[in-house]
């Protein structure tokens, strides 16, 4: 059995009876951050995305983000500009909040 369908059975993402790929079990959407940033471009930040941005600078703001100045009003590429520093700059729960971010884009699109 592969490590990462054993965990996903661990913490009940996937029935017993059931055998996914690891694929299956990430975001159905297949568009990369490079396309969701083309496409959040000029759009403003709804207001989930707006709260998430947020708690990116207060929570890791001079850890993961001290090259970042925080915008009032952010676009959605903005965001997942930021959800990119989390992940490359920040620890595991940094990380955790990029995918959230991330998502809360993906849904915005």
């Amino acid at each position: 059995m592969r490590p990462v369908l054993f965990y996903a059975r661990l913490v009940g993402w996937v029935e017993r009876s059931e055998t996914h790929h690891v694929s299956d079990l990430t975001m159905n959407d297949a568009r990369s951050i490079d396309e969701l940033k083309d496409l959040g471009s000029g759009r403003p930040a709804p207001s989930d995305v707006v709260r998430l941005y947020r708690q990116a600078f207060s929570e890791y703001g001079t850890r993961a983000l001290w090259n970042w100045r925080q915008i009032k009003q952010p676009t959605i590429t903005q965001a997942l500009a930021i959800a990119d520093s989390l992940r490359s700059e920040g620890n595991l729960k940094a990380r955790s909040l990029a995918v959230a971010i991330e998502q809360a884009c993906r849904a915005a699109l």
